[in-house]
């Protein structure tokens, strides 16, 4: 008799409680893809339906990738608190007093001098200061910044940072970590360009892009005709920000590297409007 057959039978409440939840539990432990709902009746006479369970966010499944493709390249995985300081968001970044950054109108300020981090930056910063090198490290998180949701800007989005310090480190080290994590990503014809732009907290730093996922580099509607897709910023960490955690920068070097996962998932999956992440719409989220 299969458990739906012995549930559904008339019987006495109190005879079949012990039995039904013994069988359930069995049939859920051993992988069911179904959560068992009991609903009890007046006449005693009980009724059962089959939900189906929840699965994992696209975001979760995207994030989880891209930590396992860099633990696979020696990276620890560190996290930290999304309320953060603004010395460690900002000061110990070689982010000025003055920067446009700081500024109410572009972050969240819970009070004075304590915000809600706008990056995972913050993270690598703590780890440096309480690990001596080599650190090799990777801080994936959720970021908060005040900006008007619509189609590519939220509130509220993920981010996967990497720092690596250690002596001899080089920017070539930097261009070979991002393009093996560009292939293993999104396959072996991809191509990773790297244009010179500014971040306060690197130098020299490097604007990144992939080439298009969905034309291979030819030129399409998606990377709007130049055959290549912005990614994030690179570079190698500013002396300035070493002197800050106590790290002698005449003796170590090393790169840092940033990617938002809403980017990524959106490159991977086709997805042409973030919002859908955040909307909760089961249509969306059980294509994944």
């Amino acid at each position: 008799m299969s458990v739906y057959d012995f549930i559904n039978r008339s019987l006495d409440p109190s005879d079949f409680l012990d039995s039904v939840c013994h069988r359930c539990n069995l049939l859920l432990t051993n992988g069911s893809d179904f959560v068992l709902q009991v609903h009890y009746h007046p006449t005693g006479r009980v009724e059962t339906d089959r939900s189906e369970l929840g699965r994992r966010h696209p975001l979760t499944l995207v994030m989880e990738e891209i930590v396992e493709i860099f633990a696979g390249m020696g990276f620890a995985v560190v996290e930290g608190p999304e309320v953060e300081l603004e010395y460690y968001n900002f000061v110990a970044l070689n982010m000025p007093a003055d920067h446009p950054a700081r500024d109410e109108q572009a972050t969240f300020y819970v009070r004075e001098g304590v915000l809600l981090r706008t990056q995972t930056s913050p993270v690598q910063v703590r780890t440096m200061e309480r690990t001596s090198p080599p650190v090799r490290v990777i801080s994936p998180g959720r970021c908060y910044r005040n900006d008007t949701p619509d189609a590519t800007h939220s509130p509220v989005f993920h981010q996967v940072e990497g720092l690596y310090v250690d002596r001899g480190v080089s920017f070539a080290d930097l261009k070979g970590v991002l393009s093996c994590f560009a292939r293993q990503m999104f396959g072996p014809e991809v191509q990773v360009r790297f244009r010179p732009d500014f971040f306060p907290f690197t130098e020299p730093s490097a604007e990144y892009a992939f080439s298009c996922v969905a034309c291979g580099g030819k030129g399409c509607r998606v990377c709007k005709n130049t055959g290549w897709l912005e990614i994030a910023g690179s570079g190698m960490v500013d002396p300035e920000v070493f002197r800050y955690v106590g790290y002698d920068p005449e003796e170590f070097s090393g790169y840092a590297f940033g990617m938002g996962v809403e980017r990524i998932a959106m490159l991977k999956y086709g997805i042409n409007d973030i919002r859908l992440f955040y909307e909760n719409d089961l249509r969306f989220i059980r294509q994944f």
